[in-house]
């Protein structure tokens, strides 16, 4: 008897629970003997040492772009303190950043 789940609360968590519903399956198919030769070739190709280092690239690959974008986050971030670094600098020093504003131009 298959057990009963709670409904989803998001689309994304009632995928999930199909992919689940979908493993048991496949899972149960290959214990009795009775999984079609796509459901063996396809977990076959996950045990693969090509699809374990394609893994590893995806994540590795992952990694690297969370890092350049904490990167440029940080990067942002700094900026701004130095904008306000200066700007409390203008007003420590009594000089109106109107008058800097003219000499530039």
């Amino acid at each position: 008897m298959p057990r009963k789940r709670p409904p989803a609360q998001s689309p994304e968590a009632r995928e999930n629970q199909l992919i689940n519903a979908a493993v048991d399956l496949a899972e149960q198919q290959l214990r009795d003997g009775t999984a079609s030769p796509s459901v063996i070739t396809h977990f076959l190709k996950l045990a693969s040492t090509k699809q374990q280092l394609e893994i590893e690239k995806l994540k590795s690959e992952t990694e690297f772009l969370r890092a350049k974008a904490d990167a440029v986050q940080s990067n942002q971030r700094s900026e701004e303190l130095y904008a306000e670094a200066i700007a409390a600098m203008k007003r420590y020093s009594g000089v109106e950043e109107d008058y800097y504003a003219e000499e530039v131009l």
